[in-house]
């Protein structure tokens, strides 16, 4: 079942958000355990079979938390215990996205089968929605109890924190902490028209990103990642465009879908996207981008490998943390080592094929540049402190009027530079991104290089001249077909792309209303910022019905696949 269906809209939605108020007023835990079995309901209306694997791994999860943390504290039978639950997780991992994959490259390197013999076979194995989702979900769950940071025991607690629908096949991946002390909480399940508002709200933002922009411009990119060969300069660039922007407006209203329905039925949901492609740096990119994901990777991956190094060159005698950084050994070790060791993991969990791990390790160079980059600014910091003071100094043997012109004067300039460098970071960090996207959203590796060999112009540039009407056999309804054909794929990523640069995203435009569990963004102008009116009401109503009107079909969300 899927948000942007007319079944979820109509049959599921509301039923669920009825039965679930109802219960809640006098029995919160009936009302827990109603939401469970929607979410189940939820989950196997795609494929029932998948319903018992989903079960078995709760039951599962469960279980080995408890004997962990039953287990003394820094034993060699908890530590085997941590091991072998997360090898079973990571095992059923391996099987639903990886052993096609990896069969396919055993058979095709030993030779003993033709090269599309397994591959022909392996078409029908079907994943699983979110597996990696709720895998991930309970492996970090299995980690904190294994550290001591797990609290709370609720059985129900527990499947309610892995099964609530809104996250469950695509994240944002949560952390029992946030979610299992509000599912305790009798006032979530209490009825609060504020919570159906504001959710509803969001949730009609994100499903006009999706059915308006993502599924518009969807077209233009699969036309062209299926010819990646064929393309030139234009071509190229328009596809690697249009897949980057569909990509960022499907994960968005995602995003915004599942923040807005947890607000309706009283959950608060971590703020899991915030405008990424305004980011002026990587390091900036990836705190904005599958914020949660991020969060999951750094807490799990990144410090314990970087403490542990850090810990070695400790005993050692070597300097740690940013002392390390100033020398090439110090920062490869403590900081390049860590990120290419993360984000080859996180490419790898996207998918099988070669061309995630290079995504993967594309973003670690960024990230080890952006990083080495910053050590290097601030190791020159206190040289351009004393001559900024030098400066300024100088500045207070003038007169008081020339003091205070020159003043307006430079700081007029230092900011006209200052917008034009962050413009320039902005851009430079989102060209980066489309190189990485292209091998994201590619076949396999031979397409990717075969997209930007395009980008380059190693194919050479379309003529950008078209044919005069009436002239070389073309008519008038021809050659208007020509030039719309042409011109509607760039008026489209100008305006998505204002869109995306210029505008307010959900989180701002809901200023202190935001559902989202991060700190509200306040600075709008009180016209843009959402209020409970009757005005905004409209506004909703008037979207949805106009977005309700698109559902011909379904759509499914981009990081289902994942």
């Amino acid at each position: 079942m899927l948000f942007n269906s007319f079944i979820f809209l109509t049959l599921f939605l509301p039923p669920a958000l009825a039965g679930y108020y109802l219960l809640g007023q006098r029995m919160p835990r009936a009302a827990a355990a109603w939401l469970c079995g929607a979410s189940i309901v939820f989950y196997g209306w795609w494929n029932p079979a998948f319903v018992a694997l989903l079960v078995a791994s709760i039951a599962f999860n469960y279980a080995m938390s408890c004997a962990i943390v039953a287990a003394p504290a820094q034993s060699t039978r908890r530590r085997w215990l941590l091991g072998l639950a997360i090898t079973a997780d990571l095992a059923l991992l391996v099987r639903y996205k990886y052993l096609a994959t990896l069969l396919t490259a055993l058979v095709h390197a030993s030779g003993i089968a033709p090269a599309d013999w397994l591959a022909h076979g392996m078409q029908d194995v079907i994943l699983p929605l979110g597996v990696s989702f709720f895998t991930f979900t309970q492996i970090g769950y299995l980690l904190d109890c294994n550290a001591g940071i797990v609290k709370e025991r609720d059985p129900l607690g527990y499947v309610q924190f892995v099964t609530f629908f809104p996250h469950l096949i695509a994240g944002p991946i949560l952390h029992h902490k946030e979610m299992m002390t509000q599912f305790a909480q009798p006032a979530t399940y209490k009825l609060r028209a504020e919570n159906l508002s504001i959710g509803a709200f969001v949730f009609t933002i994100g499903l006009a990103k999706k059915l308006l922009f993502a599924d518009t411009i969807a077209p233009f990119a699969d036309a062209g990642f299926a010819a990646p060969h064929d393309l030139q300069w234009l071509a190229a660039w328009g596809t690697c465009l249009a897949y980057a922007l569909q990509l960022y407006f499907d994960f968005s209203g995602y995003s915004d879908m599942a923040v807005g329905l947890a607000k309706m039925f009283g959950v608060r949901f971590p703020l899991n996207f915030n405008s990424p492609f305004k980011a002026a740096s990587i390091i900036d990119f990836w705190q904005r981008w599958h914020m949660t994901l991020t969060r999951y990777l750094t807490a799990y991956l990144y410090y314990p490998l970087a403490m542990r190094i850090n810990r070695s060159r400790a005993l050692r005698g070597h300097p740690i943390g940013r002392l390390a950084q100033r020398s090439t050994s110090g920062f490869l070790s403590t900081v390049a080592v860590p990120t290419f060791y993360t984000m080859a993991l996180a490419g790898i969990w996207h998918g099988a094929g070669l061309q995630y791990l290079i995504y993967g390790l594309l973003h670690a160079s960024y990230l080890t540049v952006n990083h080495a980059y910053r050590a290097w600014r601030a190791a020159a910091a206190p040289a351009v402190g004393v001559r900024a003071a030098g400066v300024v100094a100088a500045g207070t043997a003038k007169t008081a009027g020339a003091a205070g012109a020159a003043g307006t004067a430079a700081a007029f300039t230092l900011s006209f530079k200052a917008r034009v460098r962050h413009a320039g970071n902005v851009l430079l960090t989102f060209v980066a991104a489309l190189v990485a996207f292209a091998f994201f959203r590619a076949h396999g590796v031979g397409d990717a290089l075969a997209l930007l060999q395009g980008m380059a112009g190693l194919r050479g540039i379309e003529a950008l001249d078209w044919p005069a009407c009436g002239t070389a056999n073309i008519g008038l309804g021809e050659w208007l077909h020509l030039v719309a054909g042409r011109s509607t794929l760039a008026l489209q990523i100008v305006a998505l792309l204002a869109i995306v640069w210029c505008a307010p995203n959900s989180h701002q435009l809901m200023g202190r209303f935001s559902p989202a569990l991060d700190r509200a963004a306040e600075g709008l102008p009180a016209a843009l910022t959402w209020r409970p009116s009757l005005r905004w009401t409209a506004v909703m109503f008037g979207v949805l019905v106009f977005c309700v009107a698109q559902l011909h079909g379904e759509v499914r969300f981009l990081y289902f696949q994942f």
